[in-house]
């Protein structure tokens, strides 16, 4: 059955990745889009000095080679993370870059501060070692770090290969920090031991209870865009500090709003527990802010700053909000620094929907948070998302749409065979998840693929929802 069962999903870099599944559950959906309980998933960072192997370990626990492996040290530069589930829990895993306290190199500097995130950030921490090598400064400066964190620390004397290594761990005791457990992520020895130590660790698993008639939106975007000012303006009220210094927000706040008989949960990303130099490192703490912010939301309002134009971080938030595949409103705030005449949202309109690719399905608002100017409408909008984000069309019309779409343009031929799509169903929503039966799902083409996404959300009016599009033998 696994090998007859295709899942098309997205990658970061627009591509479509194309993987054999077992079942419809994925890490990454831990949430329902129809309300209802939603799980809030804790933050596991794994830190340590270069080349200790972090990032062996951290693909070890996922079972998939996400993280780049090298032995040349610092090859992990910026942060790396994921979904990790053990023994029914799953957590939050972040991968972080060798940290060098008291490097005087700009690029150590920059990967020592986006591993202090992450320790600022975590609930339990993996400080990984090299079993093999001595004890050095490093690692005693960051021990000393961690224990002044106040973090619960697990001390891992990684490259332990077999039995004969154990022994050589015990040096490590001296950092304070309890038992090392001796582990390889290269073979996987003890691997399973490590991972119930980390879950045993885990603050107690908790469903936060949403009132399934709320309309769940977080509000997303970098520093300094005016999030907090768009909510400010959206309830009415100075519920969030708003500033000109970038990264004020420091914790989430949900604000409760009705328009008329519709509710709404507004979430304002939440900034750093701690201060932080954030020039070089304002990426990593928007995306794992950001990342947690999105799993809890229906629908997500991507705020960027008109009058500079679409950045490289607003694309990435976007690329996040379509990885945990939750509704999305493009929202260009600033609209009052804009010079512009009648023609300039149509023109920008152009220029972003080329930017975006394809993430052009977005509506784009434009606003102004400080005058109000069209704010009133990003609700609706949302409302109007929601709904096609949760709607469930009949398998009647599915089908004859699959028809058309057939007559329009039948699937190639591959390898001298000849492809049919037999019929299709919609069994999920939240997103919208089409299930195609084919005779040979593996030879659809990926412009096929992408032909059946646009001709769906041509139909069906799918603006600012991601479509998933599985494929079983028939």
């Amino acid at each position: 059955m696994g090998s007859n069962k295709m899942d098309y999903d997205k990658t970061d870099s627009g591509k479509l990745k194309i993987d054999a599944i077992e079942s419809d559950k994925t890490n990454s959906e831990s949430i329902s889009a129809n309300g209802g309980a939603r799980t809030a998933l804790p933050l596991v960072a794994i830190v340590g000095k270069p080349n200790v192997g972090k990032s062996s370990l951290f693909n070890r626990f996922l079972r998939r080679r996400l993280a780049v492996v090298d032995d040349e040290p610092g090859v992990t530069r910026d942060r790396n993370y994921s979904v990790c589930d053990w023994n029914g829990r799953d957590f939050q895993l972040v991968d972080t870059g060798g940290m060098l306290p008291g490097d005087p190199n700009q690029l150590a500097q920059s990967i020592l501060a986006q591993a202090e995130i992450a320790i600022a950030e975590a609930d339990v921490i993996l400080f990984v070692v090299d079993s093999q090598a001595h004890l050095e400064e490093i690692d005693e400066r960051i021990a000393r770090s961690l224990q002044n964190s106040g973090r619960k620390t697990i001390l891992v004397a990684n490259k332990a290969d077999n039995e004969a290594f154990d022994s050589d761990a015990t040096r490590f005791y001296s950092l304070g920090l309890g038992e090392p457990r001796a582990v390889s992520a290269l073979v996987g020895r003890n691997s399973g031991d490590l991972l119930d130590d980390i879950v045993s660790l885990l603050p107690a698993a908790s469903e936060e209870q949403f009132d399934s008639n709320s309309i769940r939106i977080a509000v997303v975007g970098r520093p300094n865009v005016g999030k907090s000012s768009l909510i400010n303006k959206l309830i009415g009220e100075e519920r969030q500090i708003v500033s000109e210094t970038a990264g004020t927000t420091r914790d989430a706040v949900d604000s409760q709003i009705r328009i008329g008989e519709q509710d709404f949960t507004l979430v304002d990303t939440a900034g750093m527990r701690r201060s932080y130099k954030v020039v070089e490192d304002i990426e990593f703490y928007i995306n794992l802010r950001a990342s947690r912010a999105l799993r809890s939301c229906d629908i997500a309002l991507i705020v960027f700053d008109a009058s500079e134009g679409l950045t490289s971080q607003d694309k990435r938030i976007i690329e996040l909000a379509h990885e945990f595949r939750r509704g999305m409103i493009l929202v260009a705030n600033k609209w009052d620094l804009v010079e512009k005449d009648s023609k300039t949202a149509d023109h920008m309109t152009v220029d972003l929907n080329d930017k975006l690719g394809i993430y052009s399905f977005m509506k784009i608002t434009y606003i102004s948070a400080l005058t109000g100017k069209r704010v009133h409408t990003l609700l609706k909008e949302a409302e109007e998302t929601y709904q096609r984000f949760t709607q469930r069309i009949r398998t009647s019309e599915i089908n004859e749409f699959l028809a058309g779409a057939l007559e329009r343009r039948p699937p190639a031929s591959t390898k001298g065979k000849e492809v049919k799509l037999n019929y299709v169903s919609q069994p999920d929503t939240g997103p919208p998840t089409f299930v195609f039966f084919s005779n040979h799902p593996k030879l659809i083409q990926r412009s096929y693929i992408r032909f059946l996404e646009n001709r769906l959300r041509e139909r069906f009016d799918l603006m600012g929802v991601p479509i998933r599009l599985k494929f079983l033998r028939k």
